[in-house]
């Protein structure tokens, strides 16, 4: 008999939210972007749901419109290696770009993360889309969307080499003898390509789980590519079920194209669920935050997608401005949605925005109404899993309590961490050491 196909869940830990807002709310900490014992908080509940994986977005450019939590918050790999000493099963996901870090330093991170958590750390790999990331990092140009891919696909594989640097057998630590390791299971890279330069080896070797997971999010052509041939997970968002089971087939085939199988690289919708215990408690916690919400902060909110462009400009009760490419260069796929949704529907830019700022979950209800979207989605092949975003106070917590006892109780999600290692709960692969497998194919 086969064994029921289960879901596979995330949480984004995103201080006082991704909302221009939220931090106002009276039950939200004003201080939670920061706060390490909310943080800690999280991580353990969501480990008492039996996630997966949470995750730690990142940016590295910020003006005064930008939202709350991007100005003052914490490095990704700095909050998750505290994270890592309070949990034991769950996965830690943070973000990096690679137009803007070395592949040396970025290999030696995540390799220590992975070894402190024992095996639990992932890598969202992003290519920064804000332009005016370059002005802190030496001013200079800004590279273009489809060279960041490239840039991207060769720093993955020169991280990927180094984390492969120590055969798993090499350290040998025989006191007697005085052999700390196998010279023998020691590798130098020596990667010269296009864009890097780096000769290893490094100086950590491998976790049990072999390389920490690679996480991507592009939507973009370019970026799908990317996601089906490097990534053992994607992110992404979705306003509709037959949106997501599109994408997911569209990546699903491209991996397939790649020589890989479609379970090598797992989907995961961004969902942002409001539960209520009644339909009403629901709808008025979406209220209740959507009235914190000024067309003001709305205008700024949306700008940050444009490269920060200045919407106050115009009518915001006349119809969408004619921004042209502009935030095409940054969040291409994001900006071209949003162009095309309020051309289609002839929306005004006080729409547009306010629809921008706090939209309306397709998740949201009691908690049986959530699960059956869950389940709607998930056996209809728009995803293997799902990354859980609070857009209000408690959102995470009524997730755990609430609709997870549901999906349990109809054997869509496991009641007990089955491994303590990333790859092993998210049911994907360990990598071989490609030295160690070359030996054993007379390659190397």
């Amino acid at each position: 008999m086969t064994a029921q196909r289960q879901l596979k869940l995330g949480a984004i830990l995103h201080g006082v939210g991704s909302s221009t807002s939220l931090w106002r709310h009276p039950d939200m900490p004003a201080d939670a972007s920061v706060n390490i014992d909310l943080y800690k908080q999280w991580v353990k509940k969501a480990e008492a749901g039996k996630f997966d994986f949470v995750f730690i977005a990142d940016g590295l450019y910020i003006t005064e419109n930008s939202i709350p939590h991007f100005l003052n918050r914490f490095e990704p790999l700095t909050i998750l290696s505290a994270l890592a000493a309070v949990s034991s099963n769950i996965g830690l996901v943070g973000t990096v770009s690679t137009s803007y870090s070395e592949p040396f330093n970025i290999a030696r991170q995540f390799g220590s993360l992975d070894m402190i958590s024992g095996g639990r750390a992932g890598w969202n790999v992003v290519t920064t889309p804000l332009e005016g990331t370059a002005l802190n990092f030496g001013g200079r140009a800004h590279p273009e969307h489809d060279k960041r891919y490239e840039i991207a696909t060769e720093y993955l594989e020169v991280v990927r080499g180094l984390w492969d640097s120590w055969e798993d057998d090499a350290f040998v630590r025989n006191k007697e003898t005085g052999q700390f390791f196998d010279p023998a299971k020691l590798h130098t890279l020596n990667h010269q390509g296009t864009y890097f330069s780096v000769k290893g080896p490094l100086n950590i070797a491998r976790s049990r789980q072999g390389h920490p997971v690679i996480f991507q999010a592009g939507s973009s052509n370019v970026g799908r590519d990317f996601a089906a041939k490097q990534a053992d997970a994607v992110f992404t968002g979705h306003e509709t079920l037959q949106e997501a089971v599109a994408f997911y087939e569209d990546v699903k085939q491209r991996a397939v194209s790649f020589g890989r199988k479609r379970e090598d690289v797992l989907i995961f919708p961004g969902i942002g669920p409001i539960i209520g215990r009644t339909r009403e408690e629901a709808e008025r916690k979406y209220e209740e935050v959507v009235n914190l919400v000024s067309v003001e902060e709305a205008l700024k909110y949306l700008g940050r997608f444009f490269e920060h462009h200045d919407f106050s400009q115009y009518d915001v009760d006349a119809p969408f401005p004619d921004v042209g490419d502009l935030g095409r260069n940054s969040f291409q796929f994001g900006t071209d949605r949003i162009k095309a949704n309020a051309r289609e529907k002839g929306l005004t830019l006080r729409q547009v925005a306010l629809s921008v700022a706090t939209p309306r979950p397709g998740f949201l209800g009691t908690p049986e109404e959530v699960a059956d979207r869950v389940q709607e989605w998930f056996e209809a092949g728009a995803a293997d899993g799902f990354i859980i975003s609070s857009v209000v106070p408690r959102g995470l917590e009524d997730f755990v309590e609430l609709v997870v006892p549901i999906l349990q109780r109809r054997g869509l999600f496991r009641e007990e961490y089955a491994h303590d290692t990333l790859r092993e709960n998210l049911g994907l692969k360990i990598p071989v050491n490609r030295y160690a497998a070359g030996k054993v194919t007379g390659r190397v």
